[in-house]
């Protein structure tokens, strides 16, 4: 079975007859290429073209994140997938200014429903959950995809402000969101558990014959893919949160996890490599999916989603964003 490899440390990447080699400054580390399904790398890393052309044709994505843990970009093999006639559907979908309006609430009705299911773990949360509520009717009456965004925005600050009283470690204080820089160990996480989502839907989307380039609730853009942050909208509320909770109050995560520069907090490797334990973990289990009839794992729930949009897209059967029953 194929999996993820991590690269913490800085050092060489090469090829080595028909596998992959990591050269650290401490040891020399064997990876066998058909048990690689992506590479992270973390450290300074340095990669030739005989490297690149092995990863390309086994079709493994690398994903590099910065200093401090943030995805930065990726090295993607060149795409076998893309379907010229879906991109033009989706092109359609996107000039079509009500479907696009439908496409985008959509995203942000699947996003709002898990940070309320997140909120409901603390009964005295109520006043916060009436509060999301009386502003969830308005996504439906938006006439155009800012005002819609701004909603949302309101509805993720009240969230967060919920958040911080779901938290139950005495050590983690969190007032409210920041991102650049996160001010707070509760912020360095969620912005690491951001990154890693989004490099975990990335790799589903390049599974599909999706375009990733045409979003409907965040703007087309040359320099992102903005397909997956409209889906990862979903998903950050169910898989990074609860997660970031999980590692909070069960003290699995302390201090120690973190370091601070000039008033930037971030994960070190220590709390890097427990925090990816524990996502890989949740990305791993399974539900029983009660339309498949089939145990789905939560990083296939990512790509049922996907799945889910291109029949939209061909109009084949209507979108409608996971809303967990279990």
């Amino acid at each position: 079975m194929k999996k993820d490899v991590y690269i913490f440390k800085s050092g060489e990447l090469r090829r080595k007859d028909n596998s992959l080699v990591f050269e650290g400054e401490e040891k020399r580390t064997y990876i066998p290429v058909e048990a690689v399904e992506r590479l992270h790398v973390f450290g300074k890393v340095s990669m030739n073209t005989d490297f690149l052309e092995i990863v390309s044709k086994h079709k493994i994505i690398i994903n590099f994140y910065n200093y401090h843990g943030f995805y930065i970009g990726s090295f993607a093999p060149r795409e076998t997938k893309i379907s010229g006639y879906l991109t033009i559907k989706q092109a359609e979908k996107y000039l079509d200014p009500d479907e696009r309006r439908y496409l985008a609430t959509s995203f942000v009705e699947g996003a709002i429903f898990n940070m309320k299911r997140n909120i409901r773990k603390k009964e005295s949360n109520s006043q916060f959950l009436q509060e999301v509520e009386d502003l969830e009717g308005q996504i439906y009456r938006v006439q155009t995809i800012p005002n819609l965004m701004g909603i949302e925005g309101q509805i993720r600050n009240i969230y967060y402000t919920a958040l911080s009283y779901l938290i139950k470690n005495e050590e983690f204080d969190f007032e409210k969101r920041t991102k650049r820089p996160p001010l707070d160990p509760v912020n360095a996480l969620i912005s690491f558990g951001n990154s890693m989502i989004y490099t975990t839907a990335l790799a589903e989307i390049y599974k599909t014959n999706l375009n990733p380039t045409i979003s409907y609730l965040h703007e087309p853009s040359e320099k992102r893919y903005s397909l997956i942050l409209d889906v990862t909208e979903i998903f950050k509320p169910l898989i990074v949160d609860s997660l970031i909770l999980k590692l909070i109050n069960g003290k699995i995560l302390t201090l120690k996890d973190f370091d601070i520069e000039d008033n930037f907090t971030y994960l070190n490797e220590n709390g890097k490599k427990k925090f990816i334990t524990y996502y890989e973990e949740k990305l791993n289990s399974t539900i029983k999916h009660r339309k498949l009839n089939r145990k789905v794992s939560y990083r296939g729930l990512i790509r049922l989603e996907y799945y889910k949009l291109i029949k939209h897209i061909i109009d084949d059967q209507t979108y409608k964003p996971l809303k967990p029953w279990w």
